[in-house]
């Protein structure tokens, strides 16, 4: 059954979806409108009482603009989505493959996840993995390889590493924007010294169960700034241990922002306040003047109350993190999520291949609040010019992305030890303890 290759609906999507990217339906005004114009699917074929089970971690206004997004795709084909979310995916998912009652796609929130369950999912088509190699670059098809074998195409995606600040504050205060890690200190330090009413940054690790996760990822953009893409790519996969000198070098890095009392934590007390502020709650003082930086993903703009402008003149912005070496040129991390199939029915790969195209991706974005790395995505469609500005990002040949390191790292150290690590760590553990304790946690291979 793995070897069976369904070439009635597929034969011409790995040539023709990318012509189809362009031609406007799916998107937010058409979106199971039910008059949309069936000739962009017709290379997906037509179906009779074909069903197509969806699984993953979107929930709530996220999972109806997913939902959205292949409605016309529904409508054409004939094929009908039975989508669940649940926030109980990443613990359900290896249970429903052991019982024998997985969906017939998942999407995964992790690479590390998806390779747990190599061994129950189907190799991704031909249709898919050509898509995959013109829309994507080769990091992103990585991410959902296992073993040499690829299963997984990449959806959707966030850029982590953005510093949020307003921006009359700084025109105020007479502050640029860094362009350095060292002119971001050197501005830090500024603040300290000469402001009594605002802290330079404010962090919030709190996240119940996964507490400490946002420190991960700024020891993540450090690593990835001060040693670069293979020291990145060796740390994550254990070709070095996690308690290497030069990791210990941008745990410090981190720390001499994150564990001083001088610089942390804006409006809501001292360094070790960060592991009881919530993650969603803690950009806030940024905005009261409480603090003028603070480090989140790109889905920060959605912590922000309701009528918060996000932009360059608005109320509030993000310049990315900057690197230590300008001439490295721009390294980002990131997430998103992999379309991984259980199944290979026809109407499976139809769905697989549809959600692996250009044109899927322009009909969510188009809804707003999500982004992708494809690089047949309409930046223009983006809902926020934060998002154009990431999808910009993601999109140029001259960035280096890597994907979160806790999200590909082993469940027992990426999300598990690290986060742990992080947790002791700003409650006062040395860097040499912490690194020490998660290196001892690895599993053997």
């Amino acid at each position: 059954m793995r070897s069976r290759k369904y070439l009635l609906p597929t034969a011409a999507l790995s040539v023709s979806l990318f012509a189809l990217a362009g031609c406007g339906s799916g998107g937010s005004d058409s979106a199971g409108s039910g008059d949309a114009d069936c000739a962009a699917y017709e290379s997906y074929g037509t179906f009779e009482d074909a069903e197509v089970s969806v699984y993953s971690t979107i929930v709530d206004v996220e999972a109806e603009r997913l939902e959205n997004s292949w409605a016309d795709f529904s409508e054409c084909t004939g094929i009908e989505v039975a989508y669940e979310g649940s926030k109980e995916f990443e613990t359900q998912i290896g249970v429903r493959a052991q019982g024998g009652t997985a969906p017939d796609l998942a999407i995964f929130p992790q690479p590390g996840l998806l390779a747990s369950q190599a061994e129950n999912l189907k190799p991704a088509p031909q249709a898919v993995s050509d898509l995959v190699d013109e829309g994507w670059s080769p990091d992103w098809k990585k991410y959902g390889t296992v073993d040499g074998t690829f299963y997984a195409a990449p959806m959707l995606a966030n850029v982590k590493g953005y510093v949020w600040y307003v921006p009359a504050t700084f025109e105020e205060k007479g502050w640029e924007v860094p362009t350095t890690w060292d002119e971001m200190t050197e501005l830090t330090e500024k603040i300290a010294g000469e402001e009594e009413e605002m802290k330079a940054w404010c962090a919030g690790f709190e996240s119940g169960e996964a507490t400490g996760w946002p420190g991960t990822d700024w020891i993540e953009d450090a690593v990835l700034r001060d040693h670069g893409p293979e020291v990145y790519d060796q740390w994550v996969t254990h070709e070095i241990p996690f308690d290497d000198p030069r990791i210990v070098e941008s745990f410090d890095r981190v720390g001499d922002i994150l564990k001083n009392d001088d610089y942390v934590n804006g409006g809501f007390g001292d360094s070790r306040s960060i592991l009881s502020t919530a993650f969603a709650e803690a950009g806030q003082p940024v905005l009261d003047g409480q603090c003028a930086m603070h480090h989140q993903a790109s889905f920060q703009a959605a912590n922000w109350p309701e009528d918060t402008e996000v932009a360059e003149d608005g109320d509030v912005w993000a310049f990315m993190t900057p690197p230590v070496d300008p001439a490295a040129g721009t390294a980002i991390t990131g997430g998103g999520e992999m379309v991984g199939a259980y199944a290979d029915r026809p109407e499976v790969v139809a769905l697989q291949s549809f959600m692996a195209s250009a044109e899927f991706a322009n009909a969510r974005v188009s809804q707003g609040g999500a982004i992708s790395a494809n690089k047949g995505l309409d930046p223009e469609l983006a809902g926020s010019d934060l998002d154009r500005q990431s999808i910009e990002l993601l999109q140029d040949p001259n960035t280096v992305f890597r994907f979160d390191a806790s999200d590909i790292m082993p469940g027992a150290v990426g999300s598990n030890s690290f986060w742990s690590g992080i947790v002791n760590w700003i409650n006062g553990s040395s860097t040499e303890e912490v690194t020490q304790s998660v290196e001892d946690s690895w599993p053997a291979s």
